[in-house]
């Protein structure tokens, strides 16, 4: 068994029941969620050793949060306690043709003021083979894309395989200041997840004759994404996820690995959403799933690919599907009929 790292915020998620509106509820669900805890549960669904790395308040709040990822098998021992808050994400479901929605209240979180000496990175990566964070945490503070930078090169130096998803978050910080920042990570990584819109927003490339909006996709315009990334940083792997929206509700879903000089696309998903949040990260738990297992990169992305379109089926933040059901869609039965 491979033993993964997972780095970053997991956050309070309180959403309205079913599709009211923020200004209509007067309930709402709580539950956990968050990019890198969410590719641990995955993992740790896949029957992967995989530790999550985050700092929480050693009050109940906290320590629910903590309660979340235990109950799927993720290791907590590595979680700081301290701090002031756990940051809050407020998440209203979109329906037709109205977005979904996501309002913030993370300032000041524990992650976010963090501090260097929180996190012993040589006793985090004892035993470690693969260490994932997302763009977000380095966009949480200065000094938390420090922290992010330390662990790259202690992982460098241990000879651990590193991934990152590019998540680029608006609401957290401006795309100069992610270029800047995120241009000097890649440096150490060795795997890039992307969608259609983070390699444009972060580093300025984009897909030729692709229209995110009007849901048009052209495949060339993501191999040569792919490649100038590639070439940029020397990446071993590029992952793009590929969403055509229709509507709130229904997207086609695929996906492209490119290495060693080639683009091994996915096939395509027709989905009816429950719940979108969360599908990049199952797909980033799926893909890093895959390459631990040593599969080839056809079958890796269609694996990604369809433990991601299972997300979408799925209420709450994390992914709670096991490797033979992944592998039950991506063999090609879509159909959705009843287990007996």
């Amino acid at each position: 068994m491979k033993k993964v790292v997972t780095f970053g915020e997991l956050m309070l998620r309180l959403a309205p029941m079913g599709y009211l509106r923020f200004v209509q509820s007067e309930n709402y669900e709580a539950t956990f969620g968050g990019a890198e805890a969410n590719v641990a549960v995955s993992l740790a669904n896949y029957g992967e050793d995989v530790a999550f790395v985050t700092k929480l308040p050693s009050h109940e709040i906290g320590q629910a949060a903590v309660n979340s990822l235990r109950k799927f098998g993720v290791d907590t021992t590595k979680i700081v306690r301290g701090g002031e808050r756990v940051g809050i994400y407020y998440c209203e479901k979109g329906a037709s043709q109205r977005p979904s929605k996501v309002v913030y209240d993370r300032a000041h979180s524990s992650i976010a003021t963090a501090k260097k000496e929180d996190f012993d990175w040589d006793m985090i990566f004892d035993g470690v083979e693969w260490f994932h964070f997302t763009g977000i945490t380095p966009a949480l503070s200065d000094e938390t894309a420090e922290i992010c930078e330390i662990a790259c090169q202690k992982a460098k130096e241990k000879n651990i395989t590193i991934s990152c998803d590019l998540n680029f978050r608006k609401k957290l910080w401006s795309k100069e200041k992610a270029g800047q920042v995120m241009g000097k990570l890649c440096s150490y990584i060795d795997y890039c997840i992307a969608n259609e819109e983070d390699a444009k927003d972060v580093f300025g490339i984009e897909a030729d004759n692709t229209d995110i909006y009007g849901g048009k996709l052209d495949k060339e315009g993501y191999i040569s994404v792919a490649k100038k990334l590639t070439d940029r940083f020397d990446f071993k792997g590029v992952a793009i996820t590929l969403r055509e929206s229709k509507s709130a509700n229904d997207n086609d879903w695929s996906g492209m690995l490119y290495t060693d000089g080639k683009a091994h696309f996915s096939k395509k998903y027709s989905m009816h959403i429950v719940d979108r949040v969360g599908g990049g990260d199952s797909f980033g738990g799926g893909l890093i799933y895959s390459l631990l297992n040593g599969k080839e990169p056809q079958a890796a992305i269609e694996f990604a690919v369809a433990a991601s379109c299972l997300k979408h089926s799925i209420e709450g933040d994390y992914n709670m599907v096991s490797v033979a059901e992944v592998m039950n869609l991506a063999g090609g039965d879509a159909s959705g009929r009843v287990q007996r």
